[in-house]
Formats: structure tokens, C-alpha cells, sequence
């Protein structure tokens, strides 16, 4: 942290309460105080200063508020929500504690839809991978009860197809073959709308038996991640998932990653990188291509 200290708003995101935007509408209401002061728009901290907000308080600086990055490959039956009536299995149930943070789900998978959820204590960061204007790619595994036409592929890829919330159309779509009258895709979007792989192989005429998210941006769904396990990255897979978002990292982190696994030019692919160590092995994660048309990788 420099001299001058970090805006307010951005440690407050970073500690995951929320966007930047809506931390300069929480100061600007009067709900963050820092030393017991009310907070103003435009303040800066420095390490060792306490912020309060929403009932939390957080010191700047301290290293339990660094960001952290969760992978979960979910089961089918749970839900992403901390509060059902129904008092169904919660993929919250699974997530580490926390202390003075709280993991943060970046977008959501349906009670019956299984695969790759992000967690993250950067608000911020979550905001990047979520919102519509950043147009994220998210990469699924899909069986249908059916086989496409050439037609319907035509269609899903060029034309689009017209759903009730608008139109939809597949930046890519892969025949993986089946048998019987089951049949694999591989689909990619770069938006995330409720249930809208699903309501377009409906509205086409093949139902969803299976479907799996195996790809977020940049974040791959680990091949060795069992269902319901959780994989944590380390500090230069957070560092690169930042600088891929456009976030600036708050240590010397980032400088640490080999210049093969750093994106120069958004239009040119990096090359794959091998790297060594205990998070790469765990997570597998960072891999091919997203929404900034950028491939960089960490192999094991």
C-alpha cells in the first residue's frame, strides 16, 4: 500500500462487501465510519486503519483480508442461496469459515445443474466476472434427449433463438457425440441469464438431461475436483485471475508470475505456462480462453 493509502471503496470491495459502486453508495449514506468517524467520498486508508461497515470491521492491511479465490465443483440438489424455505442442501454448507470476510458466489447453477462455482471475498472482483457488460464466457457440458439438426446448430450459432427475456444465441457449439438417444454438447455463451442453456435446447426441441458448467472465464473446472470438494488457488493463480480482470493486486504478487502467464495484448494468445507448487496442483484452474479473447494457463 503506497504513502497516499487506498481509496476506501476499493479495500472495501476487496474485503468482499460488495462493488465499488455500491460502497460509494454505502459512504455516501453514512454506513462506513473508519476510526470512528464517519467515512466521506474520496477517503483514503492506510494499514493499521479500522473500518466499520454493516456490522463488520475490518483493520486495512491485515493479511486475513487478502483475496481469496474458492473453487467448488457442485453436485446436482444443492442450491446457491444462504436462505431457502424449503431447507434445502446450501453449496454455502461446504465453504471454509471465514473470519471478518464472507466468500461471495460469483453467478449461479440451478438446483439440478451441476459443475464449476467461483467464491471470492472481493466484491469487486465478483462484480468483473458477473456483470452483463463484461461478457464473460461460460462453458457447459450438455445432454440432451435428441440429436440436432444441422439446422438447429445453424441456428443456436448464427440466427440465435428467441426466448421469452430476449434473444440467445451460442458462441459455440461442439457435437460430442452419444448413444442411444442421449447426446452431448459443448456450448459456450458470455452471458448468464436464469436457466438460459436450458430454456434454449427447450425451445429447439431437446430437453436438458445433464448439464455441467466446466468453464468460467478464464477458471476451468479442475478435471481431478470431485464433486462436492472445494480447491482454493494460491496467491500467483489470484494475482493472475486479477490481472486478467483488470484488478490491480494489493502486493508484489503478481510480479511474481513467469511473463508467459501475463497478457500483454487482448487480441494475441499467451502461451501456456508450466508451473511447480502446491496450488497448481490442487487447483489445475487457470486455463484457455475468456471474454478478453486472451489463453494463458497453469499446468502442472
Amino acid at each position: 500500500m503506497n504513502e497516499q493509502g487506498e481509496k476506501l471503496q476499493k479495500v472495501l470491495a476487496q474485503a468482499g462487501f460488495g462493488s465499488r459502486r455500491t460502497m460509494e453508495e454505502w459512504i455516501a449514506a453514512g454506513r462506513v465510519s473508519v476510526n470512528g468517524e464517519p467515512a466521506t467520498l474520496g477517503m483514503r486508508v492506510v494499514e493499521g486503519d479500522l473500518v466499520k461497515a454493516e456490522r463488520r470491521t475490518i483493520r486495512v492491511g491485515a493479511r486475513e483480508h487478502a483475496i481469496r479465490v474458492l473453487l467448488y465443483h457442485k453436485p446436482e440438489g444443492e442450491i446457491v442461496s444462504r436462505d431457502d424455505p424449503g431447507k434445502r442442501a446450501s453449496v454455502f454448507d461446504k465453504l471454509p469459515k471465514l473470519r471478518g470476510q464472507k466468500w461471495i458466489a460469483v453467478g449461479r447453477l440451478d438446483f439440478n445443474t451441476s459443475g464449476l462455482l467461483i467464491f471470492t471475498t472481493s466484491g469487486e472482483l465478483a462484480n468483473c466476472l458477473m456483470h452483463p457488460r463484461f461478457e464473460v464466457e461460460r462453458e457447459y457440458a450438455v445432454r440432451v434427449q435428441g440429436t440436432m439438426t444441422e439446422a438447429q446448430m445453424d441456428r443456436a450459432l448464427k440466427q440465435g433463438v428467441e426466448l421469452e427475456d430476449g434473444l440467445v444465441k451460442f458462441e459455440k457449439l461442439e457435437d460430442e457425440g452419444g448413444e442411444g438417444f442421449n447426446h452431448w454438447y459443448r456450448v459456450m455463451l458470455k452471458e448468464g441469464r436464469n436457466r438460459v442453456v436450458r430454456r434454449t435446447f427447450d425451445a429447439l426441441g431437446l430437453p436438458v438431461s445433464r448439464l455441467m458448467r466446466v468453464r468460467f472465464g478464464i477458471i476451468n473446472l479442475p478435471p481431478r475436483l470431485k464433486r462436492g470438494m472445494t480447491a482454493e488457488l494460491g496467491e500467483g493463480e489470484v494475482a493472475q485471475v486479477l490481472d486478467w480482470a483488470g484488478i490491480a493486486a494489493d502486493s508484489d504478487v503478481s510480479q511474481q508470475n513467469p511473463p508467459a502467464l501475463r497478457q500483454t495484448d487482448p487480441a494475441q494468445p499467451a502461451k501456456t505456462a508450466h508451473r511447480r507448487g502446491a496450488a497448481a496442483r490442487t487447483a489445475q484452474s487457470v486455463a484457455r480462453t475468456g471474454s478478453k479473447k486472451s489463453k494463458t494457463g497453469v499446468k502442472r
